[in-house]
């Protein structure tokens, strides 16, 4: 029995119906493993497994993502996120939580655990702190951010989900966004993150919707005040080999009360496939 694989569930927020995985072991502590954007549920697998022993693992597919559903008007903006975070850990647990979150997960978790600091009892987080405030170039004029945005939506509404005839070539290209994944993980990932259409192609799971960004959004000072505002101890983790800065020479760690970085060498963005069993051990010690 305890080789079988988690069970899917819905729960309902902001009217959507949304997925997430249960990996068993109901009398343990809760932990909750968060995807990143353009991604799925199933990313955790080899996480899930090696910590369902110790944790009740809970792993939710973001709005538009898996086997969530779309949002009819394309809400995905970041309070959105955050509101259906905050529904699944409100009907899952009484008290704190611990969170394990990446990329676009992670920012969504910092943001919970910011609004609601006695929730969460730990939190890690796997380049979530997004792009560094050296990198943001000079603020454009509001009405060039909305102008921006409406052409964004526009151009979106008329792009069709890519479609490939056979699994191997999603297989290819997954593999090819991720060079660092091995064959088997590459394989496993693209099962589970495309459907397949009536045409008998293949597609990726998340809405097209969820790559546009609106043109407003809190400033970099309020985002570093809820960043205060967490109470729990945070671990930040860093890819050598990823596109983020590192977030120890930044000095973004600094807004936390109780945060310790990692940077792993050999390691894109996705530090849990790539360095997976450095990773595992040093999240099991975290937690």
């Amino acid at each position: 029995m305890e080789d079988l694989g988690p069970t899917s569930h819905r729960f309902m927020s902001q009217r959507l119906a949304l997925n997430y995985l249960d990996w068993g072991n109901h009398n343990a502590p809760l932990l909750f493993l968060i995807h990143g954007g353009q991604d799925h549920a199933r990313n955790w697998d080899w996480v899930a497994q090696a910590l369902r022993q110790d944790w009740h693992v809970i792993c939710p597919d973001l709005r538009g993502h898996g086997d969530s559903a779309w949002s009819p008007d394309g809400s995905y903006s970041m309070p959105f996120y955050v509101a259906d975070l905050a529904q699944l850990i409100q009907q899952s647990s009484d008290g704190p939580v611990s969170i394990a979150a990446h990329s676009l997960g992670g920012a969504i978790a910092l943001r919970y655990a910011g609004i609601h600091p006695e929730r969460v009892r730990k939190l890690a987080v796997i380049e979530g702190l997004g792009i560094s405030p050296l990198d943001h170039k000079s603020e454009e004029p509001i009405a060039d951010r909305w102008r921006t945005w409406i052409d964004e939506r526009r151009a979106l509404s008329a792009r069709t989900p890519k479609r490939y005839a056979k699994l191997e070539q999603a297989y290819a290209r997954m593999h090819a966004a991720n060079p660092h994944l091995s064959a088997a993980r590459a394989k496993h990932l693209t099962i589970h993150g495309v459907s397949r259409n009536e045409d008998g192609t293949f597609s990726w799971k998340f809405d097209n919707y969820v790559r546009a960004r609106l043109p407003m959004s809190i400033t970099d000072d309020e985002l570093h005040e809820l960043w205060h505002n967490v109470d729990c101890p945070v671990w930040l983790v860093h890819g050598a080999d990823s596109w983020a800065r590192h977030p120890g020479k930044d000095g973004r760690a600094d807004f936390f009360k109780q945060a310790t970085v990692t940077s792993y060498d050999r390691a894109g963005h996705w530090v849990h496939h790539d360095r997976f069993e450095s990773f595992v051990a040093d999240l099991q010690a975290f937690l």
